[in-house]
Formats: C-alpha cells, sequence, structure tokens
C-alpha cells in the first residue's frame, strides 16, 4: 500500500484528466470518477447514504485495488456532502485534473430533455417546478448550485431521466393526467421516474 508522501507525488506527476458524475437520490448521492481514454476507465465509486440524518455512512471502491472503505461521515444535507468527497477526491488525485461534472438529474419539465451544460437559467427552470418532484428535484438542485460554488470554471452537465419518455406520443403523455396540467406544461412523464443504464 502506497504511504501518504508516495500517493502526494504521484498526484504532482500524473498527467491524467478526469470526469466526475454524481447520482442524486432522495437521501443518498452515488458518485464515481473516470480516468479520461480512451478507453474511458472507472477508478472509484462510492455513496453517500442516509443523507440528513445523524447515522450518515460513507463507502468508497478504489476499482483498481479492489480496497474497499466504508466510515460514518453524517452530512445534514446534499450540499454538506461536497466538502468530504472533495477531501477524498484530492486524497487520490489533483482536483484540477476533473475536467467536468455530470450530473443525473431526475427532472427536466418539458424544457429540458437532452443532456447538456448546467446554466443559471436552467437552474432557475429546475426551482420553477421542483414543487412537482418534492423528494428529489430540491436536493438535486442543491447539490448542483454547491459543485458551482466549489468549482465555477468547470462545466456540469445535466442528464434528464425524463428523457427517455420525450418522444412518446402526445396521447400517451396525456392519457394519465387531468388536462389541466398540460396547460400548466407537465405531461405524464413528468411523474415517471426510469432507471438509466450506469
Amino acid at each position: 500500500m502506497q504511504t501518504n508522501t508516495e500517493m502526494a507525488a504521484q498526484k504532482q506527476s500524473d498527467p491524467a484528466q478526469f470526469v466526475l458524475t454524481l447520482n442524486s437520490g432522495s437521501s443518498s448521492i452515488k458518485f464515481a470518477l473516470f480516468r479520461v481514454g480512451p478507453p474511458l476507465e472507472r477508478v472509484l465509486t462510492g455513496k453517500f447514504e442516509r443523507v440528513g440524518l445523524p447515522d450518515g455512512e460513507l463507502s468508497v471502491l478504489d476499482v483498481a485495488t479492489s480496497h474497499r472503505e466504508r466510515r460514518a461521515i453524517p452530512t445534514p444535507n446534499h450540499a454538506a456532502f461536497v466538502r468530504p468527497l472533495l477531501e477524498l477526491l484530492g486524497s487520490r488525485i489533483n482536483l484540477s485534473a476533473i475536467r467536468a461534472i455530470g450530473h443525473r438529474v431526475v427532472h427536466g419539465g418539458m424544457r429540458y430533455h437532452t443532456t447538456q451544460r448546467v446554466t443559471d437559467e436552467m437552474l432557475a427552470e429546475l426551482r420553477r417546478f421542483s414543487p412537482f418532484v418534492p423528494d428529489h428535484l430540491p436536493s438535486g438542485i442543491m447539490l448542483l448550485e454547491a459543485i458551482g460554488q466549489e468549482y465555477p470554471q468547470v462545466p456540469q452537465v445535466a442528464c434528464f431521466d425524463t428523457a427517455f419518455h420525450s418522444d412518446m406520443p402526445r396521447v400517451a403523455k396525456l392519457l394519465p393526467i387531468p388536462r389541466r396540467y398540460d396547460a400548466e406544461a407537465f405531461s405524464a412523464m413528468a411523474f415517471t421516474v426510469c432507471r438509466m443504464p450506469t
């Protein structure tokens, strides 16, 4: 096993670039760190569980060594997980080597379907309809904002679950919901969460 000094020296000399992915749930946050390829290589995965509860926990897997680590780490909300995550990543890589941060976002409303860069305009739109997805979207927005404050120079990209439903026939989108919601720019896809491939 490497010493801290050896790890620090390797961080400074490693020219690799990385992409960080985040999957924000209602009470957990999964993450993965990928070395930019080719091929794209997953180097670290982990999960913050029981976010918002005093018995929160962090589990991490170093893919190369298969070393697993688990420790108590209470995080009162999704934004509070950012600092411990950066400390964890910073112990393994040079944080300036992170070139992009991707987010799984549960809902893009009627406006956002395709994967795209996070902007202030997007965040404002997500806030507007977050009451319709109260278990996921407010905490997801909180995480997007917290990451943006820590890394304003690193592009954040949102991938929406609702993209799966965006090309449904209009009748399928409208059939199961009251018509008044259509006037408010919501459809059946707004309330369906799909599991995206990982």
